[in-house]
């Protein structure tokens, strides 16, 4: 059974920097991506990793860098420079299928974890 978990959320100020991360359980990974959800919004991509290559939304790109840990069937999303528009909930996702590279930035990955609050706000 597949499960994807993710911690980490917090409130924070703008500027501020914060690490999410997701435990997979069940099995391994090789495409592995970040989404997040505002209120009142639809899920956006944030990043992706496939296999060694790494994917941002433009929104942040230079901020957020998105790793991995095989050993630990771990990743993480390693966030600065915060902004408030960056308050949404997070949520881990993971592929088993070869996706190729345009599905890796749309919410369509089979396994989804429960999500993590982010709050930007001074």
């Amino acid at each position: 059974q597949v499960q994807l978990v993710e911690s980490g959320g917090a409130l924070v100020q703008p500027g501020d920097s914060l690490r999410l991360s997701c435990t997979a359980s069940g099995r391994t990974f090789d495409i592995m991506g970040w989404f997040r959800q505002a209120p009142g919004k639809e899920r956006e991509f944030v990043a992706a990793l496939r296999r060694r290559n790494s994917y941002y939304a433009n929104s942040v790109k230079g901020r957020f860098t998105v790793s991995k840990d095989n050993a630990k069937n771990m990743m993480y999303l390693e966030m600065s420079s915060l902004k408030p528009e960056d308050t949404a909930v997070y949520y881990c996702a993971a592929d088993s299928r070869n996706l190729i590279l345009s599905s890796l930035w749309t919410p369509n990955y089979e396994y989804w974890g429960q999500g993590t609050q982010v709050t930007v706000s001074s």
